[in-house]
Formats: C-alpha cells, sequence, structure tokens
C-alpha cells in the first residue's frame, strides 16, 4: 500500500477502527462532520463513537458522490472536517474538497473501503485527504483487515499507538473460525442453504440486521451519546456485520490476507472489465469521461429496485450494500443535521442497484430477462 500510494499506511484490523482513530485525532470533541447520506449506518456510528456530530451533505443523483456546490456557505464554516465515501468506488470530487478543506482549515478524510484502484484527476483515492482509510474486505475479499494512510508519516507511532490502545486479544477460537468461513461460506452456497442458514441466525439471536439498516435504537443510542466519546458505549452499533473489528490480528488471518492482497492487480483487471460491461447497459448512467475505473460495484439505476433485487435472488446472485434510507432519514435530526438538499439522495438509494462487476453477465441477464427498466437521474433540483 505505501508502493501504491507513496504514503504511510498502518494496518488496522478493520476500516472501521481505522476511521475510528483518523476522526479522534484529527477532529476537535463535539465538531461537526462533512460526510455522504448515502453511506453504511456504520460509519455515522463511528462518528458519533468519535464524539463527533454528522452533517449530511448534498449528493450527485448521478453516482452518489458529494456536491459541494450545493453546501451552503453557513455549513461550510461550522465544520471541522470532510469525510467522504467515494461510493462504489466511484469518487467523489477530492481535489474541489480539498481546496475547500484548505481554505476553512480543516481536514479531509477519506473513506477509500470501495475504492482502491480508483484514480480522480490523475491521482489515486486516498492521496488526497491528511487521512486515509482502506478496507480489504471490499475488493479484496479478506472480510478483515484495512489500512490507515497519512500525508504525514510522522504521524505513524503516534497514530499506531492510538490504535493498539483500542485492541482487543487475539483469541484462537476467532482465527480458527476465519480460517473455516470460506469453505463453509461455500459449503452453504454449494447446498443452497442460504435462506435456512440465515433463519438460525435469527433464531439464536445472532442476526444484527432484519432489514437494509439495523434497527436504530433511539432510546439506548441517547444514553451512549451521553456518556461521550469511545468504542465501548457504541459497540453494539460499530461491530454490526464485522463482530472482531477491532480484535488483534493472529497468524493465519494475517496470512491469508497477504495471500489474497498479493492478487489484487488481477482482482482489479477484472473489476475494471466488468464495470465496462456493465456501464454499456441501458441501466447505467452515462459514465465520466476518461479510463474505466475498477468499481467495487457498479450503480445501475433501475425502476424498480426491489423487483430488480427479486430477480437477480431467482438467480442465486446476492444484492449486498444497499443504502436505503438516507442517513438522515434514517436517523432523524436527533442525530444527525439533515442535508440541505435531500431529494437526489433519497432518488439515489431508492433507485441504485449495486452491482458486482464480477458477475456482470449474469446480472445483465437477469435483468434482461425480468424486464427491468432503467431509471433517469433526476435534474439538478431533484424533482
Amino acid at each position: 500500500m505505501r508502493r501504491r500510494l507513496g504514503r504511510e499506511c498502518l494496518y488496522v484490523p478493520s476500516c472501521r477502527l481505522g476511521l475510528y482513530v483518523a476522526l479522534r485525532h484529527w477532529c476537535p470533541p463535539g465538531g461537526r462532520v462533512l460526510m455522504s447520506p448515502v453511506n453504511d449506518d456504520v460509519i455515522m456510528f463511528v462518528v458519533l463513537a468519535a464524539g463527533l456530530r454528522p452533517v449530511q451533505a448534498p449528493l450527485n443523483a448521478r453516482d452518489g458522490s458529494i456536491d459541494p456546490a450545493a453546501v451552503p456557505e453557513s455549513d461550510w464554516r461550522g465544520l471541522s472536517a470532510v469525510l467522504t465515501t467515494n461510493l462504489y468506488g466511484n469518487p467523489d470530487p477530492a481535489p474541489e474538497l480539498r481546496s475547500r478543506c484548505d481554505a476553512l482549515g480543516i481536514p479531509l478524510i477519506e473513506d477509500a473501503a470501495h475504492a482502491i484502484g480508483t484514480e480522480v484527476a490523475g491521482r489515486a483515492v486516498g492521496t488526497f485527504g491528511d487521512a486515509a482509510v482502506f478496507s480489504l474486505s471490499k475488493h479484496v475479499g479478506a472480510k478483515t483487515g484495512g489500512f490507515l494512510a497519512m500525508a504525514d508519516p510522522a504521524l505513524r507511532t503516534e497514530l499506531a499507538a492510538a490504535r493498539d490502545a483500542l485492541l482487543e486479544p487475539a483469541a484462537l477460537t476467532a482465527e480458527l473460525t476465519y480460517a473455516l468461513r470460506p469453505y463453509a461460506e461455500a459449503g452453504v452456497r454449494g447446498l443452497r442453504l442460504v435462506r435456512a442458514a440465515r433463519g438460525l441466525l435469527r433464531a439464536v439471536g445472532a442476526e444484527e440486521r432484519r432489514g437494509i439498516r439495523m434497527e436504530l435504537r433511539p432510546g439506548e443510542l441517547k444514553e451512549a451519546l451521553a456518556e461521550g466519546p469511545g468504542l465501548d458505549g457504541f459497540d453494539s452499533w460499530v461491530r454490526v456485520d464485522m463482530r472482531r473489528y477491532r480484535v488483534t490480528p493472529g497468524r493465519l488471518r494475517l496470512g491469508r490476507t497477504e495471500r489474497l492482497l498479493s492478487g489484487l492487480d488481477p482482482l482489479l483487471a477484472a473489476h475494471r472489465a466488468g464495470t465496462e460491461r456493465l456501464l454499456a447497459t441501458r441501466w447505467a448512467a452515462p459514465a465520466a469521461p476518461g479510463p474505466v475505473r475498477p468499481l467495487f460495484r457498479v450503480p445501475l439505476l433501475v425502476a424498480d429496485r426491489d423487483a430488480a433485487v427479486a430477480a437477480l435472488t431467482r438467480r442465486r446472485i446476492t444484492t449486498g450494500y444497499l443504502y436505503d434510507p438516507p442517513l438522515d432519514v434514517y436517523a432523524g435530526d436527533v442525530f444527525t443535521d439533515a442535508s440541505p438538499r435531500p431529494a437526489p439522495a433519497a432518488w439515489f438509494a431508492r433507485h441504485a442497484l449495486p452491482a458486482d462487476p464480477l458477475r456482470a453477465r449474469q446480472v445483465i441477464a437477469a435483468l434482461d430477462e425480468s424486464g427491468a427498466e432503467p431509471a433517469s437521474p433526476p435534474g439538478h433540483d431533484g424533482d
């Protein structure tokens, strides 16, 4: 990652832990952070755990990127940081956001979880911010691990100490579970037992999501906020989908992650080829000029997203990484500041179908067979 980015990088057991370390280091307690409302709810809870107030940004309805021109000047002046999302690998306008942050004297923090291999303005995503976090659970498929990249290499020792203070000890059972998980998942898929497995998880209380968004639990969340910043009070939200997000990695975990990361370049090439195929379909928004990016998911825009998801499910294609409704609708004004222009984000969240470029041919066949109709992005006013 140092060679790829030309920046000092610190390994972290999860992207969300790396983001928490970055937010605590660069942002003052009680600060306000501009972020995308079309994002994983876990990220909002990480911001809250860091003692910060999420401020939801207006978005571009075409690709879900932040629209800096639509952020009111009063909102800019009250910010302590900007957090990008680079949703599905489509980049936020990092050069413009960097310029804005420099003028305001605040940090830019890049969430590049979906964006390994993405470039904007000839530079890699993750090289614009004071800090950037990467996930090895996405393109790499390691289901663990990430990196915190920093513009100032002199901060590595301090940030490593902050990371280490948050780590929980490694456990042999956790390592064995991690090592066996790929084989167990392959067996479940091969035997077509996915629905039964999910039913069992619900029955024993181990499934933490029943819908796209996790249960907010506003009463408990208010209590956590009253106790002040810290991961312990917010752990039940931050750990969702990754219970061992702060566990010290063992040899099995690190060894498998290293092997998977070593194959990143051919994997990015495959993502790029699948992205190009999906962008040529009638469901894709017009592509940005320039080389095709190796998107983690390609957000196809469909009129009836639920019907499209069902059509893919019939072909045993699981649709993940849906972020609907937007965070300001999900959390309300008690826990976040609403976007000043919410309509484009709501439209995108309702119509975006995140398609896996590695399964582009099957996705296209399923949508063609189902008769899925494209949805055209609304005008700039969101109507």
